[in-house]
């Protein structure tokens, strides 16, 4: 979920594809859109990613600003750092989130985006709550300072794997009963249910070919790394741009190059061009460290591993196992969604994920990126890792690294730990481990 600067390098080192180009313009233009929001008389609520309701917001021609997104372009522009030490001294504990406490340190110290035009204030603060805790202390925060309305729409965790007709009219009542009527009175329209069913209709036509993409890592080589990589695809459909011809235009055109890829046998875009030889295919689980983004990357690069799965691409909703926005059911689709998103799944249905991943994208193990400050991710996952070694036979690998703070990113011990890790690859098919992008 970023736009097209990676790590703190300029953007002009970077290779872009023709669809990273529109991304980049996209998201420029929506940042640009708040900033004008005062003087246009636009609305905008704050939201969350997981679970974030982007098709009712647009109903109402309500902007949507989503937080971790402003956390991790700070953190990708090198920003993080002061905006987590302002928190802090402001009383927020080290072990606190730091994507709260880059957002808090971010308003305070004016609230500036990544186009560099300031963000308008909240005119309402829309809680989902998927799966992580620390969603609602956020906005607890965020209501304190900037004073304005909250309306929380409690999303049921899956404890049990499954979606019951109860949990999913709970959801739904919620929409009927307390969102819809906040976006009605904030805006004076009243909800237009045939709009909605328009917004989801793009919505499902954008997932089917953004699934496409990430299910294209199947193929040998893969011609795109879906973790690294996969962060650019997945940004217009988990944030402001589902339910939007900008979004189907988007997937319409990756999914388009990605095709041919395929075609010519090539492995995925890097930061510095392509990359010549797959010699390693991983599935990753947990977010990655935005403050050392494309350094992170290279470790990978550098020794010729592809990430052909992610979990974390699926935090904003788990497409390919089957899900659509349904414009047939519009509550009822907006309710499973929520429902739906990685975080409020539970540990079972993770391993199921995970395991599966790794057998049907013929992975050589997988890796866990364990993240010191979200709970929602690393509770549980060495569970996961003996799980998953169990049922693959598989090797599992474990880094440690934070979101946004550059305090606990430990270049040399994560690059010794990947490092040894595909040596142990290596070992296990009795071939040598050389280095395929030179030293770093």
């Amino acid at each position: 979920m970023a736009t097209s600067t990676t790590g703190n390098r300029p953007a002009a080192e970077a290779r872009k594809d023709e669809s990273q180009e529109r991304q980049k313009r996209m998201i420029g233009e929506h940042f640009h859109q708040l900033a004008r929001a005062s003087q246009t008389g636009r609305k905008c609520a704050y939201t969350f990613v997981p679970g974030n309701l982007t098709e009712l917001l647009r109903t109402f021609d309500v902007l949507p600003v989503l937080p971790e997104i402003n956390a991790l372009q700070s953190g990708m522009r090198g920003k993080s750092r002061d905006y987590i030490a302002l928190a802090e001294k402001l009383g927020h504990s080290e072990d606190v989130c730091t994507y709260v406490k880059c957002d808090v340190g971010m308003l305070r110290s004016g609230n500036v985006g990544p186009t560099g035009e300031r963000l308008p204030s909240p005119d309402l603060l829309l809680l989902s709550y998927t799966g992580c805790f620390t969603f609602l202390k956020w906005f607890e925060i965020l209501a304190q300072e900037y004073q304005c309305p909250v309306v929380m729409l409690h999303v049921p965790y899956q404890g049990d794997g499954r979606i019951t007709d109860s949990m999913r009219r709970y959801v739904v009542d919620q929409l009927r009963e307390k969102v819809i009527p906040a976006f009605e009175r904030l805006t004076g329209r009243a909800y237009d249910e045939d709009l909605l069913r328009e917004h989801l209709a793009r919505s499902a036509r954008a997932e089917d070919d953004l699934v496409w993409v990430l299910e294209a890592a199947k193929q040998k080589p893969s011609p795109i790394d879906a973790y690294f990589g996969g962060v650019y695809y997945i940004g217009p459909i988990f944030s402001a741009f589902r339910g939007t011809e900008a979004a189907i235009e988007y997937y319409r055109e990756l999914r388009a190059e990605v095709e041919e890829r395929l075609r010519q046998g090539q492995g995925p875009v890097i930061p510095d061009g392509e990359l010549k030889q797959e010699k390693y295919r991983v599935v990753v689980e947990g977010p990655p460290n935005w403050t050392s983004f494309r350094e992170f990357w290279k470790m990978f690069t550098d020794e010729g591993a592809v990430v052909v799965a992610s979990t974390y691409t699926k935090v904003g909703g788990v497409y390919d196992l089957g899900f659509r926005h349904d414009p047939a059911r519009p509550l009822e689709t907006l309710a499973e969604y929520c429902m739906g998103c990685y975080t409020n799944l539970n540990l079972p249905t993770r391993v199921d994920m995970l395991s599966r991943y790794v057998s049907e994208y013929s992975a050589d193990g997988f890796l866990i990126n364990s993240v010191k400050s979200c709970n929602s991710f690393s509770a549980g996952q060495l569970m996961i890792l003996r799980e998953v070694e169990k049922r693959t036979g598989r090797p599992g690998g474990f880094i440690e690294s934070d979101l946004v703070d550059p305090r606990y990113f430990s270049a040399s011990n994560i690059k010794n730990r990947l490092e040894s890790y595909f040596q142990m690859i290596a070992q296990r098919r009795g071939t040598a481990a050389p280095r395929v992008g030179g030293a770093s």
